[in-house]
């Protein structure tokens, strides 16, 4: 029984570790580091892409967002179709395009 256990020391276990010395412990942290850096990346990708706590306002369209702004009393009529003929393209749109 001496003898095996003296022969397991002596051949490191197997050489399980080869020669790698100290780079192993290097690669295992490398690799222990970049593991939690993705998940880390993984969990604010997933709260990001289910929506907690920011608004859909940069999703919306620029018409969406014109009818919103005159829902809330942010423009007037008059402003409203302006800007809207302007974001649709129409002939005759732009500034200094109005009845004035």
């Amino acid at each position: 029984m001496t003898a095996a256990t003296l022969l397991l020391a002596d051949s490191e276990f197997g050489g399980h570790m080869g020669d790698w010395g100290a780079g192993w412990w290097i690669l295992m942290a490398f690799m222990m580091v970049a593991f939690w850096g993705l998940v880390i990346v993984g969990i604010v990708w997933l709260i990001r892409s289910v929506g907690w706590g920011h608004h859909d306002d940069r999703r919306a369209s620029a018409i969406e967002l014109l009818d919103r702004r005159l829902a809330s009393g942010e423009i007037s009529p008059e402003e409203y179709r302006e800007r809207r003929a302007v974001l649709r393209g129409e002939p005759g749109a732009g500034p200094g395009a109005g009845g004035s």
